[in-house]
């Protein structure tokens, strides 16, 4: 548990929203993010306890005995409908009534939720409905720079709410760089705005029309470097610069950080349920003038077996849904497959996602990233729980058309992100842990979903060799040629820069290319299970090869995934 504690005196402060205020008041402001559909605390397959909603109830519940119902606000940062088993099956196969999470929101008493990029990937008609069943429950589902073409805000910005005897304003905002990461269908009548100068200047103009004793900025942003460099992850660069706010809540990077300023405090609480951040912020008045500023916050531990009993009940035929279409048996695998090998070379997984890639597009060459870093598949029967594995997004499929350069500008880019440019290490890693990966050591530097490889070519990746010189195709391959190239709709929108810095397009440029899309790439990966049966090394081949050379590197390949892995 991390703690923090803040006092910051004024003689002459701003006027209270109500001048009749005296003495001591205290707000608790309780917080979530991130939580990716972690809704259960058991594991459907194994039954294991894992960490949960159902475990954050039990420290909610807890901060309300002691300070009071009345006194309390519970606020989640975003990405609440994708990443589970149950988000995927209560947004796209059981849509009929009300939505999971809008009955688990209101069972916890959620007070405000913000929108985050992943809530957006399922698509204007689910959004939409979460927008009105959550409104419909009294929680506004917060977007304050999502613009419609007329200007107006396509969701709710803000919430004032009395607590502890005080006004409280509380904005939310998502992510400005989802036009980066989602085809345009996905939000065909919206437009994102930075969260810069934009936050501030509604911040200025919202409190001037509230004015409010408590202000608090939820955003669908990671923490980023302060530096205004990233447009995804501009959470330092508000906390940095902005003013007049005493809470700010990030998110998106699923890295828990608890941070202070003069006065104000910035929580993240990671991913996945695995923390709940709570802010104490109390107040001294004296004739209606703030006197005094006192705020502490903290980033909770949540035990996995530590769990509401009474919120486990509720849901427990939701849970045995979602077990149900969890268990049901697809196929069969003839042998081992390994997720962690596509890091040191052509894989067994990775052949599964290029041969569906290319077999249902007809694409000539296939562009992926193993987007699932360290599981296992067992030789024997498939069900429908290993589709989250081999394919855990929910992410569509595109065509785009690139020239051959093209193409080896943007493999030589997806490696220099993957290899180390420093002797020693084969791999870019870091020895450092990492939340993303779940690794209490070693990690990569880069996120690896992005480490993109490619299928309907021959290639080599010479590690002896600097950046723009590592690759070289094999097979017949014309680089003034122009190539169909299947790939996901995140990297198709420019998601991991691959088009952009590594094949130089620029995004109009990639919009232009575009040749055809088709349906989910988990839904692909399924109908090819169900059309072979039983998926072997053999049904995957026939999709090109490619390898690190020289065989003396093998050593430190090896000593690197030793590293990560174990």
């Amino acid at each position: 548990m991390k703690r923090i504690s803040l006092l910051i005196l004024s003689a002459l402060m701003l006027l209270s929203g109500c001048n009749s205020k005296n003495g001591e008041y205290a707000l608790q402001v309780l917080a979530t993010n991130d939580v990716h559909g972690s809704w259960f605390a058991t594991d459907y397959v194994t039954g294991a306890p894992r960490r949960s909603l159902m475990g954050v109830k039990c420290h909610v519940d807890s901060i309300r005995t002691e300070f009071g119902v009345q006194n309390t606000l519970l606020l989640d940062s975003g990405d609440c409908l994708q990443g589970d088993n149950a988000a995927f099956y209560y947004d796209y196969v059981d849509t009929v009534g009300t939505h999971l999470y809008t009955r688990l929101a209101s069972y916890m008493g959620y007070d405000a939720v913000t929108v985050g990029n992943h809530d957006i990937e399922v698509g204007p008609a689910m959004y939409g409905k979460m927008k009105r069943e959550l409104a419909a429950e009294g929680i506004p589902f917060l977007a304050g720079n999502a613009f419609k073409s007329d200007g107006t805000s396509y969701f709710p910005e803000y919430k004032v709410f009395k607590r502890s005897g005080l006004k409280v304003l509380v904005l939310g905002y998502t992510n400005p760089n989802i036009a980066a990461w989602l085809d345009k269908s996905l939000w065909p009548e919206i437009e994102f705005e930075s969260l810069l100068p934009l936050v501030q200047n509604r911040v200025d103009a919202i409190k001037a029309k509230v004015k409010p004793d408590v202000t608090i900025v939820s955003v669908h942003s990671g923490a980023g470097k302060g530096d205004r460099s990233a447009l995804e992850s501009q959470g330092l660069d508000l906390y940095n610069n902005l003013h007049g706010v005493d809470v700010l809540l990030c998110s998106h990077d699923h890295l828990p950080l608890l941070k202070q300023r003069e006065d104000c405090l910035l929580i993240d609480t990671g991913s996945r349920a695995s923390h709940l951040g709570h802010a104490n912020v109390k107040l001294t008045f004296n004739k209606g003038k703030l006197m005094a500023k006192h705020l502490e916050g903290e980033l909770i531990d949540i035990d996995a077996n530590k769990v509401d009993a009474e919120m486990q009940k509720a849901f427990e035929t939701d849970f045995e849904k979602v077990k149900a279409f969890t268990m049901q048996p697809i196929g069969y695998i003839s042998a081992d497959m390994h997720t962690r090998d596509a890091f040191a070379g052509q894989s067994f997984y990775m052949d599964i996602i290029h041969k569906v890639q290319l077999e249902v597009s007809g694409a000539d060459i296939s562009f992926s990233a193993p987007l699932t870093f360290n599981k296992t598949l067992k030789a024997g029967e498939l069900i429908y729980n290993d589709l989250f594995t081999l394919y855990p997004y929910e992410n569509s499929l595109n065509v785009l058309k690139l020239t051959g350069k093209e193409i080896k500008n943007y493999l030589e880019y997806s490696y220099s992100l993957w290899l180390s440019d420093k002797p020693g290490h084969v791999l870019r890693i870091t020895d450092n842990a990492s939340e993303r990966y779940g690794t209490s050591h070693w990690s990569f530097v880069y996120p690896s979903f992005n480490f993109d490889s490619a299928a309907g070519i021959d290639y080599i990746v010479d590690l002896t060799k600097p950046y723009g010189k590592r690759i070289k195709i094999t097979s017949p391959f014309d680089e003034n040629a122009t190539y169909t190239v299947a790939m996901t709709s995140y990297r198709a929108a420019g998601g991991g820069d691959l088009l952009f810095k590594g094949a130089g397009l620029s995004r109009e440029e990639c919009e232009a290319r575009l040749v055809s899309r088709y349906p989910e790439i988990r839904e692909m990966v399924y109908k090819f299970i169900l059309k072979h049966g039983t998926i072997t090394p053999e049904s995957v081949s026939g999709v090109g090869s490619w390898r690190f050379i020289p065989a003396s590197s093998q050593n430190r390949l090896e000593k690197d995934m030793s590293l990560l892995f174990d």
